[in-house]
């Protein structure tokens, strides 16, 4: 079961829902040009950062899948900024798809996404991190925020 779950596999369950929405659902809407904008900012930040992030996994060796555990901490690149890039990439596409796709209604998804990446994801990483590399990731802690 662990095989499938894995953040790409929750965020497409949450993007069908969201998609769902706009299909069944509709009626309410954002408004148009400027949802249109800012979903495809949040869309483009989102699979920026992804592709930032996964470079940074391959300079490193370690791996991406977030219930093994890791041969390196990362701290440098976009995890300078974010101990979670990836996890806010997804939150960013999601976002994005949802302000691009006019759900309204969709939106109390983005949250409770991001609930379920903190307990099911993060929460279990940071651990595991905690563990391996104890004084290293207590500073990379103090220095470098979970989200932003």
């Amino acid at each position: 079961m662990k095989s499938i779950d894995v953040p790409p596999v929750w965020l497409a369950a949450f993007l069908a829902l969201a998609w769902c929405q706009t299909v069944y659902l509709p009626g309410l809407t954002f408004g148009g040009a400027w949802a249109d904008f800012l979903g495809g900012i949040c869309l483009g930040g989102g699979i920026l950062l992804l592709i930032l992030s996964l470079r940074e996994f391959t300079r490193h060796k370690t791996t991406v899948h977030p219930h093994k555990e890791s041969s390196n901490l990362i701290q440098t690149g976009v995890y300078k900024r974010s101990r979670n890039p990836i996890y806010l990439g997804d939150v960013l596409i999601l976002t994005g798809l949802i302000l691009y796709w006019d759900a309204v209604l969709s939106l109390p998804l983005v949250p409770i996404f991001v609930w379920i990446m903190e307990k099911r994801f993060i929460i279990p990483e940071e651990d595991r991190l905690r563990k391996k590399f104890r004084v290293q990731f207590a500073a990379y802690m103090r220095k470098t925020r979970r989200w932003l």
